[in-house]
């Protein structure tokens, strides 16, 4: 597991460092100036050390080689917007709104989602197991920032009984954690229905009900625990979609978090910002990827870990 993890972390590397390369380039390629069209109204000494000051003066090669130097040091530079601030700044307040906002949305996810999947699978009421599914149809279908729409028209504006802006408290979590699970809740439901409905044919389970063991207990203990290794793996990429489908979430409430920084980092063509957010968000998804597998491997003793891959 170990010669595993070390060659995960090095290929993790590697695609970090061409999702940085290529970002970076692909922002050069971008027409315009960072700085806006203010600029041309400064006298010409000022601009060229506007443009030193930040290495723009120059050539592109010349520029990545620099910024890979400072980052390889854990530089990440100064935002070109928030002048004398560096981006690890601005990070280190952001990135904890949105990861709060995140694990509530992960956890919620989880709960509801195993929840529906289970009873859908095992009850005995048709019409029970059909609304579940056609629940899983429509969050997959519906987009969550028009889902977030509705909830803010209906719940904000209409019957004012829950906050639209921010998140000062209890409340505030509510519509922008609901938008965000919608998708993933279908997702886990349909995993769990589909791999409890296995899972109970089995002659583990039938086994465990003819020794007397309670319902309740024959699902926690037999039939979950084998339900929950496609829930685990699909636990990585779920939360790359939280922390990225956040960025319109965050915006539709004013929410202060690394979506709205990013959003804001592209408009104004902050390129140390959207660089070090490049950055981050890759490292976050590569580590919940490499996590997961080694998750599912401790759950399942029957997974081996080998050449990079998971086999059964």
């Amino acid at each position: 597991m170990i010669k595993y993890t070390l060659k995960r972390l090095l290929l993790g590397f590697i695609t970090l460092f061409v999702l940085a390369t290529v970002t970076f380039f692909l922002m050069k390629a971008i027409p315009g100036s960072p700085f806006g069209a203010e600029i041309s109204q400064l006298p010409a000494a000022t601009v060229e050390k506007l443009y030193a000051k930040y290495n723009l003066d120059k050539s592109i090669p010349e520029q990545y080689v620099i910024y890979l130097k400072n980052v390889i040091r854990g530089d990440f530079g100064e935002s070109l917007l928030r002048k004398g601030t560096d981006v690890t700044t601005i990070i280190a307040k952001a990135a904890p709104v949105t990861m709060k906002l995140g694990a509530v949305a992960f956890v919620f996810s989880m709960l509801v989602g195993i929840t529906l999947g289970i009873v859908a699978a095992l009850t005995k009421h048709r019409w029970i197991s059909n609304a579940v599914m056609v629940l899983a149809t429509v969050g997959v279908s519906v987009p969550s920032f028009l889902f977030a729409l509705m909830l803010m028209i209906v719940f904000g504006v209409q019957l004012q009984i829950l906050p639209i802006i921010g998140l000062k408290g209890p409340l505030n979590y509510i519509m922008p954690t609901v938008a965000l699970s919608l998708y993933p809740i279908s997702m886990v439901s349909r995993l769990v229905r589909s791999s409890m409905s296995e899972a109970v044919k089995q002659d583990y389970m039938v086994l465990a009900r003819s020794k007397g063991t309670a319902p309740f207990w024959v699902i926690v203990k037999h039939g979950l625990k084998n339900c929950l290794i496609p829930v685990v793996t699909y636990a990585g990429p779920l939360v790359a979609y939280l922390m990225t489908g956040s960025f319109v979430i965050e915006s539709l409430f004013s929410i202060p978090g690394l979506g709205g920084e990013f959003v804001t980092s592209v408009t104004n063509r902050d390129y140390t910002l959207i660089m070090a957010l490049t950055i981050f968000f890759g490292a976050l998804i590569i580590i919940a990827n490499i996590l997961t597998d080694l998750l599912s491997a401790l759950i399942d003793p029957r997974i081996k870990l080998e050449k990079g891959k998971t086999a059964a």
